[in-house]
């Protein structure tokens, strides 16, 4: 039995659990996924040292950690580290490996997108993963922004991996669109925005021109809890398709329990249990929902 985790922060909603278990069951494997929750750094640090020691056989790694990941890994690989970013760690032998399988399930999940311009929000781990799939896949152009996109390009965080992906970096704000929002044939989230337990959506979806894009251009957006995101729902208002990252959560998990554990992912599986989870996490949220605004029409009525 070999114990594998997710680290990142926060952690609560993930299925990654449920996904890897499945794949377990399927393979008629005894081994276990948990959650290890890192605050920050030194919490990784101490993770990937249980790892060194033989406690853990693999982790995935999300946000915010996965620029950390790399850097603490004693070989990495090629995409890992055009990315400068990974979300899977494995020891092999007596190296620590980075890879960056997100990169792999975004090339499954947006191949069929026209190829001529896309826009990237974020500037962490998933929007360097991001830029390196779209490059990867031959995409004319390519942009990011992010809120801290403000002043001096120089200063904007991973603003050399972006430049050394030939990712044009643009000020955050709806009028950085106007010159290419017509061309853009891709819009795709990549920050927790919008996530259950994480930050609010709205705002990132506010700064995308809808009604500037061409109607067949693809609105993707990497959170897949909820399944519908402000980010989705201002696409689809607006004629867009829309897709979630639910695709990319399983694609990326596949291809990590392949480099663990040399077989073949069992996909179907981890996927039927992905939108199983999902959907009861949906329905357990819209009864908070509806029991919150119960007991707020209760206190209304008792102080009448």
């Amino acid at each position: 039995m070999s114990r594998f985790a997710l680290l990142g922060h926060p952690l609560g909603h993930s299925l990654s659990p449920v996904i890897h278990q499945a794949a377990y069951d399927a393979l008629g494997l005894e081994h276990s996924y948990e959650l290890l929750d890192c605050p920050d750094a030194s919490h990784v640090s101490d993770a990937v040292a249980r790892l060194r020691q033989g406690e853990f056989a693999g982790f995935n790694v999300t946000v915010p950690h996965k620029q950390v990941a790399l850097a603490l890994a004693d070989k990495l690989d090629p995409l890992a580290r055009q990315a400068g970013a990974a979300n899977v760690l494995a020891l092999k032998g007596s190296d620590l490996q980075a890879f960056n399988t997100d990169i792999l399930a975004l090339l499954s999940e947006l191949g069929d997108v026209p190829r001529s311009a896309a826009v990237i929000l974020g500037n962490g781990g998933a929007a360097l993963g991001a830029a390196t799939a779209l490059r990867e896949l031959g995409f004319e152009h390519v942009y990011v922004t992010a809120r801290s996109h403000v002043g001096d390009r120089d200063t904007w965080p991973s603003a050399q991996t972006f430049k050394l992906l030939d990712v044009e970096l643009l000020h955050w704000g709806a009028e950085a669109w106007e010159e290419i929002a017509v061309e853009l044939s891709l819009v795709l989230q990549a920050t927790s925005a919008g996530m259950r337990g994480a930050s609010p959506g709205e705002g990132v979806a506010s700064v995308v021109p809808w009604q500037e894009l061409p109607t067949s251009a693809v609105a993707y957006d990497v959170v897949y809890n909820p399944e519908e995101t402000p980010f989705l729902s201002a696409a689809r208002e607006h004629g867009l398709e829309a897709r979630g990252g639910l695709g990319m959560l399983v694609g990326q998990a596949a291809a990590a329990l392949e480099l663990w554990l040399d077989v073949d992912a069992p996909r179907a599986a981890m996927h039927e249990a992905a939108q199983r989870a999902l959907g009861s996490l949906e329905a357990q949220g819209q009864q908070a929902a509806q029991d919150q605004q119960a007991a707020q029409r209760q206190h209304a009525a008792g102080h009448r």
